[in-house]
């Protein structure tokens, strides 16, 4: 059984006051469903506020999670955050999210080299993948979702892959208010994500690793997909931004296996 994780990438937004306003506003909520191991809950905040948050959520059972890092271990790599520099602040760390690639031209051997990268320093990747919406309208889902994951998991062996947490986030609906359904969304990550993992570990791996959605989750449209077989929980946006929101997303998690 998997165990569903719900994370809340903040992105750029958020100052030291507001961060520890809201993470105040959710702890207590979040330490209860994180409490029971039903459901794990990672917030994802920007790099500043990293040891804010991990020592307002110490002891709560809420996991950090850091929202990107370099590949290399240190350097004259100016504006840039090392996996070691993380360690002492997150468990998780968000790789390949569209916003990397299509903003910062990070390509798919990059974010190889990072997940590597992640777990040479005891940090979980939490991998990212999609589709654009032209290649959505074009049918190509598949064959695009299937190339990210087989380049994602160059050199890894299976035992690697199995802590592996990814994230499939159509980047026609990012922030965009527009969802996939949730049978959309079950059915590339079961035949796309799954099927390239099986491809490459076979299927028992397949089947053990952790996939979310992502895509303008809200509390009002996660019921679609957390009911769904294939989806383990959701890297959630804007809506991880208001407390309220965020725990009733978290809550829904505990429907996944009940």
């Amino acid at each position: 059984m998997r165990t569903p994780i719900l994370a809340g990438n903040w992105k750029m937004n958020t100052n030291l006051a507001s961060a520890t306003e809201l993470v105040n506003a959710m702890k207590n909520d979040l330490s209860q469903l994180a409490a029971n191991g039903n459901v794990h809950v990672v917030l994802c905040p920007p790099f500043p506020y990293l040891a804010r948050v991990n020592e307002l959520t110490r002891g709560t059972g809420i996991q950090v999670g850091a929202q990107n890092m370099y590949y290399e271990l240190k350097g004259a790599f100016t504006g840039e955050v090392a996996p070691a520099m993380l360690v002492d602040f997150a468990e998780y760390v968000i790789i390949g999210h569209s916003e990397r690639r299509q903003i910062f031209h990070e390509s798919d051997e990059v974010v190889n080299k990072k997940i590597h990268a992640a777990l040479a320093n005891d940090l979980k990747p939490i991998v990212c993948c999609g589709e654009a919406l032209e290649t959505y309208e074009n049918g190509e889902t598949d064959v695009w979702v299937r190339g990210q994951i087989h380049a994602a998991m160059q050199g890894l062996s299976a035992d690697q892959v199995r802590g592996l947490v990814i994230a499939y986030e159509p980047i026609w609906a990012i922030g965009t208010g527009k969802a996939a359904t949730g049978a959309g969304a079950n059915a590339v990550i079961g035949i796309s994500i799954r099927g390239a993992l099986a491809d490459l570990y076979g299927e028992d791996v397949a089947q053990s690793v952790r996939v979310q959605y992502g895509g303008s989750v809200t509390a009002k449209n996660i019921d679609e997909f957390i009911v769904q077989p294939d989806i383990d929980g959701a890297l959630v946006g804007g809506a991880s931004l208001k407390a309220d929101e965020f725990i009733a997303i978290c809550r829904a998690g505990l429907k996944k296996n009940s």
